[in-house]
């Protein structure tokens, strides 16, 4: 009997340590892993002082929203993170476009419904990206420009998804 000998291919993603991305479960343990992630990432960028806290903290918001108002059964969420050297860039996606979260608009005795004012008072900018269907990003961003000569924030190896 003749045996070929063949080799099997693997296509590898390159990767790129100014990139971050992963799909997470709806759930709480998926926001909370989400951002735990985003800590650990962040640790490896030269960011200013304040700014991995308070990413953190919008990682975690935004996360929670999804588990909690994007949520659709059997439908991960996807956290993805860019660093450059202008800025810090955190993007939520989920499959429910028609929840679209809003500033306000809560009692005052309500227990939710304040998130996205901290995410409004913490990011530089934030916003939401519709589609593809029945998608919808929400992002934020933070202006992290160092001192002049300063390089990219881009430091380490990690994991990560292309753009």
């Amino acid at each position: 009997m003749n045996q070929k000998n063949t080799m099997h291919s693997t296509t590898q993603v390159p990767l790129s340590p100014a990139h971050f991305g992963v799909l997470l479960s709806p759930t709480p343990r998926g926001a909370r892993l989400a951002r735990l992630l985003a800590v650990e990432w962040f640790r490896d960028r030269e960011l200013p002082y304040g700014v991995p806290e308070a990413a953190a903290q919008v990682v975690a918001e935004l996360a929670a929203n999804a588990a909690t108002h994007g949520r659709v059964g059997g439908r991960s969420f996807r956290l993805v993170l860019r660093a450059s050297a202008e800025g810090l860039r955190i993007e939520v996606t989920d499959t429910r476009a028609e929840s679209v979260p809003r500033l306000g608009g809560t009692a005052p005795d309500e227990e939710g419904g304040r998130g996205m004012l901290l995410v409004e008072a913490l990011a530089d900018r934030w916003g939401v990206r519709l589609g593809p269907v029945p998608q919808k990003t929400v992002w934020a961003e933070f202006d992290v420009t160092g001192p002049p000569g300063a390089g990219p924030l881009v430091t380490g190896a990690v994991v990560g998804l292309p753009k």
